[in-house]
């Protein structure tokens, strides 16, 4: 049985300037792939720079992410990658994170169904009739979502019309924003919940 919460101990992953990474709860060098492993088993760990202390836990499970996609794995599409970068530098970038975890929460939710499908399928052969199912519940999921935040950006005619006044009312718009964000995150827990319930 998993482990969970607090019986969870993280991990130290100690990372050398010879790039060699130190599991410190099993006292023995590691490499990428035993921390791919880590994460798929739900092992729980941090990466620390030996030298400076420095928290790089980000950038090595991002080096993870590139070498599984250089091993042909390609989970992430062209477009998609595109998209990301284009973020960086936006002014909603703040937002896109917390929007990208909730879509994967809800994705994981539905994986052991995927799995049920898959095997319950005849002779192998792929269920495409319940993975659009599925994918519509998800793309609903994700459409709502993004409704919430259509107010960022307002229609042409509306926009042109009240150039004057947006610096008037911005306090009311970070107002706005915040309830705005307050109502996505009710929304996206609320769904999380029933999906874990059903």
């Amino acid at each position: 049985m998993a482990e969970t919460g607090a019986d969870k101990a993280t991990v130290v992953i100690k990372k050398y300037a010879n790039r060699r990474l130190y599991n410190t709860a099993t006292s023995s060098y590691v490499t990428l792939d035993h921390l791919c492993q880590m994460v798929k088993d739900g092992v729980e760990f941090a990466v620390y720079d030996a030298k400076s202390g420095e928290d790089i836990t980000r950038s090595v499970l991002t080096q993870i992410i590139v070498e599984e996609e250089a091993k042909g794995q390609n989970l992430l599409p062209i477009n998609f990658l595109r998209q990301l970068i284009s973020f960086y530098g936006d002014n909603l970038q703040f937002l896109l994170p917390r929007y990208l975890e909730q879509s994967m929460e809800s994705f994981a939710l539905n994986q052991e169904q995927m799995r049920k499908y898959l095997k319950d399928s005849l002779g192998g052969m792929f269920p495409f009739g319940r993975f659009e199912e599925l994918g519509k519940q998800n793309m609903a999921f994700l459409e709502q979502a993004m409704r919430m935040w259509n107010p960022f950006k307002p229609p042409a005619d509306r926009a042109a019309g009240n150039a004057g006044s947006a610096a008037a009312s911005s306090s009311e718009s970070l107002d706005a924003l915040k309830a705005q964000m307050d109502a996505l995150q009710r929304q996206l827990d609320s769904l999380t919940k029933q999906k874990k319930e059903g």
